[in-house]
């Protein structure tokens, strides 16, 4: 028995109601990393065998870094977008599952700005 309404379940939506959210805003992300990551790809293929400070002074330049920035932030984005899909569709026990998906989240987050940390030390210096 279901303490959702005929409408509710007709709809299909659950208790969250953001399942449409969530799968756009991982699609949206998919289209920015492809762009992004051609450029950052074909951008470091460009200065092949550089030197530190040849690859330092092309991160500080204001439109790299903020490009990397942004390849960074949708990458965790999506990262942690997946992880979360993966988590809630085959983690079954309700208090692994919650521990996972706030173990999850936190480990993203930390890495996400640790990598936009890197990016701006590094443009900024």
């Amino acid at each position: 028995m279901s303490d959702r309404t005929p409408l509710a379940r007709a709809r299909g939506l659950g208790a969250a109601h953001g399942g449409t959210h969530h799968w756009w805003t991982q699609r949206a992300t998919a289209v920015v990393l492809v762009p992004l990551t051609l450029w950052f790809a074909f951008s470091l293929a460009a200065l092949g065998p550089a030197d530190h400070a040849t690859a330092s002074a092309w991160l500080a330049h204001p439109v790299n870094a903020v490009l990397v920035l942004v390849l960074v932030a949708a990458m965790f984005h999506h990262l942690h977008l997946g992880l979360e899909v993966v988590i809630e569709d085959y983690v079954h026990s309700r208090w692994v599952k919650f521990a996972t998906l706030i173990l999850q989240k936190f480990v993203t987050i930390i890495f996400g700005f640790g990598a936009a940390f890197a990016v701006l030390k590094i443009a900024l210096s």
